[in-house]
């Protein structure tokens, strides 16, 4: 049995105010301590001996910058550049469709901008997967959750979700190669975009599992974010 990591990193950081991150600096090679934010994520996965290949989906204007930073910061043999697609979904199976997997493998995808995923958490994510097929990380819930109907002036709310029944989704994703590929299969041919890899193998009809994650696996999303995520390195330093 063989661990794939896929890490999308196609996007364009449109959520990032204007100064952090551009169409010519997308939000993953933004800087944290001085090193790009995708760098930080990939370290984390080469230091488990268990992973066999990292593959990178970028943009195709950036493939060339992509291998650059892998080797100038020796990020070794295992990683790999492919060309990303329109979307997370679309970048995910572009990778898919290079992997030298087998029904058995694990393939375990990752936000390329959660660059603070730790060794531990990605090996329990890897355990889990071997013994419920499918499995990613989360949080409970504490703050009270509200379900909402739009309108013009806002929301409204509709109902109150109790906090036992809600997980905050993170990374990594993981899956026995057999339930994503069928999944991914199913998805295309309805047409289906899922918000993550799990909601698209829920479709499918598989179980997924949850592992527990952290605060500090944060998804750097908005400016105030990267500070957040210094914070966190500094107290791991």
């Amino acid at each position: 049995m063989r661990v794939f990591v896929i890490l999308p990193a196609a996007g364009m950081g449109t959520r990032m105010a204007p100064g952090h991150a551009t169409p010519n600096a997308p939000k993953q090679f933004l800087a944290l301590q001085g090193l790009p934010i995708l760098v930080h994520s990939l370290r984390a996965f080469a230091a488990v001996p268990r992973v066999d290949s990292i593959y990178v989906a970028v943009r195709k204007p950036e493939i060339s910058r992509m291998e650059a930073l892998i080797a100038e910061h020796a990020l070794g043999s295992r990683v790999r550049v492919v060309e990303g697609g329109d979307n997370r979904q679309e970048s995910v199976s572009q990778a898919l469709k290079v992997l030298p997997a087998a029904d058995s493998d694990i393939i375990l995808v990752h936000d390329a901008v959660r660059p603070l995923i730790d060794p531990a958490t990605i090996e329990r994510t890897i355990e889990a997967v071997e013994k419920y097929g499918a499995a990613i990380v989360g949080l409970p819930a504490v703050d009270t959750i509200k379900q909402v109907e739009r309108t013009a002036g806002g929301a409204i709310v509709t109902a109150t979700i109790p906090r036992e029944y809600i997980v905050q989704a993170q990374t990594p994703q993981g899956f026995r190669w057999s339930i994503l590929r069928k999944a991914f299969a199913d998805a295309e041919a309805d047409g289906f975009i899922g918000t993550d890899e799990a909601s698209v193998v829920e479709r499918s009809g598989a179980q997924v599992a949850v592992v527990m994650g952290s605060q500090a696996n944060l998804k750097i999303t908005h400016p105030d974010d990267l500070k957040l995520a210094e914070f966190y390195l500094q107290q791991r330093s």
